[in-house]
């Protein structure tokens, strides 16, 4: 079986809602980011078999293959063949887990796994919300007639009941993930992993000028404190756990991974950053909805034969916080750990490229502290979980 390996990983600046990536196509996005990941490694769009990519708005802006025509707007190969795939936010890790079983299998030997999601544009729902009422809606009756119909605000709070995760809890984990991103920008962490964007600058009408600008910060954390956070009111219940503050932040933004068979990767002479032990996506109680990252994470340890102490780097989406919380102790994580750059509480969490977000995230992690290995698992709408195990290559 052909060993798979991350080539490169990389993201954009995230764009906060109304931000500098608000009114910028998505295709403008993602297409940047392709081009130059494959340029900074010398490496001709004629040579990827395949591109694989996440996004769960797909209408509007986002519509007609948001992938292929991404590659296409900024001059990738006609020859190469682009999909876009929803597993709802776990849908651009599952594009790595494709693109991985893809080469495993013989199929290819170059693939681009990748992400994009304007949220500006197209909020949460965007595809099942306020629709035409002749277009139908995306459940019918005979969904009711098996499952309670709910919320992820709603999941967030039973995740919170079943794993006793308290207010209080959630506050202090939220004010976490911020200091631990603003941290990281500031020492510069995400140098590294962040393609500079070209963006066109708008005027307060919405309409595009000749101007443009170079984007390649991120335009979150935001600035903040316990007693402002306890002061927040709650977002799905007057009980509730959670609020603004303890709950990801609405963003826009891309991502890519590029994936290779090893062999191929030392016939092109390109030095892999990890390898990709194995990759998981699961189901789960469509309910509770959120707990997803618990038995993903149990199903690649298994697999695999390592322990959860093994892990040095693990990149769990904060969807919510007590998403993250209730994982951590199930599987028994060490929550130092767990996000140490900061997660979606601080640095937002633009839907279907969350994945190679967090992919991106713990790849350059690992090469950073020369951690061996690293675990991203996120939860996803309608009781989904995925799964991804790296091994930093020496």
């Amino acid at each position: 079986m052909e060993e798979v390996v991350i080539v490169d990983a990389a993201r954009s600046a995230v764009g906060k809602k109304n931000g500098a990536l608000g009114l910028v196509h998505p295709t403008d996005v993602l297409g940047q980011i392709l081009m130059q990941l494959l340029e900074r490694n010398k490496l001709d769009s004629a040579l990827v078999d395949q591109v694989i990519g996440g996004c769960i708005n797909k209408l509007g802006a986002q519509g007609m293959n948001v992938t292929r025509t991404a590659w296409l707007s900024h001059g990738g190969a006609q020859s190469t063949p682009c999909i876009t795939i929803d597993s709802q936010c776990g849908s651009s890790q599952e594009a790595v887990a494709l693109a991985t079983s893809t080469i495993r299998a013989g199929m290819a030997d170059v693939v681009v796994a990748c992400g994009v999601e304007n949220m500006t544009r197209l909020p949460i729902g965007s595809d099942s919300v306020d629709l035409k009422k002749e277009m139908g809606k995306p459940v019918s009756r005979s969904y009711f007639a098996q499952h309670e119909f709910t919320s992820q605000f709603e999941g967030a709070e039973r995740m919170a009941e079943k794993y006793q995760v308290t207010r209080g809890d959630t506050d202090a984990f939220g004010l976490e993930s911020q200091v631990r991103a603003r941290c990281a920008i500031d020492e510069g962490r995400f140098t590294s992993q962040i393609i500079p964007l070209e963006v066109p600058v708008f005027d307060d009408a919405g309409k595009r000028t000749d101007e443009t600008v170079n984007f390649d910060q991120d335009e979150v954390p935001r600035e903040t404190s316990l007693e402002a956070l306890a002061g927040l009111k709650p977002v799905a219940r007057e009980d509730g756990v959670h609020t603004a503050g303890t709950s990801s932040q609405i963003a826009d933004g891309g991502a890519a991974v590029l994936i290779m068979s090893a062999s191929k990767a030392e016939e092109l002479g390109l030095k892999p950053l990890v390898k990709v032990l194995d990759a998981a996506l699961v189901g789960c109680d469509p309910v509770v909805m959120l707990e997803g990252p618990i038995p993903a994470t149990e199903k690649v340890l298994d697999h695999t034969g390592l322990k959860i102490d093994d892990i040095d780097v693990f990149e769990v989406n904060e969807a919510f916080a007590s998403v993250v919380l209730g994982w951590a102790k199930t599987v028994g994580a060490d929550m130092s750990k767990v996000n140490p750059n900061g997660g979606a509480i601080a640095l937002g969490h633009p839907l279907g490229a969350t994945g190679c977000f967090l992919t991106t995230k713990a790849v350059h992690e690992l090469q950073r502290t020369k951690g061996k290995y690293g675990l991203i698992a996120m939860c996803c709408g309608g009781g989904l979980g995925t799964g991804t195990l790296i091994q930093r290559v020496e």
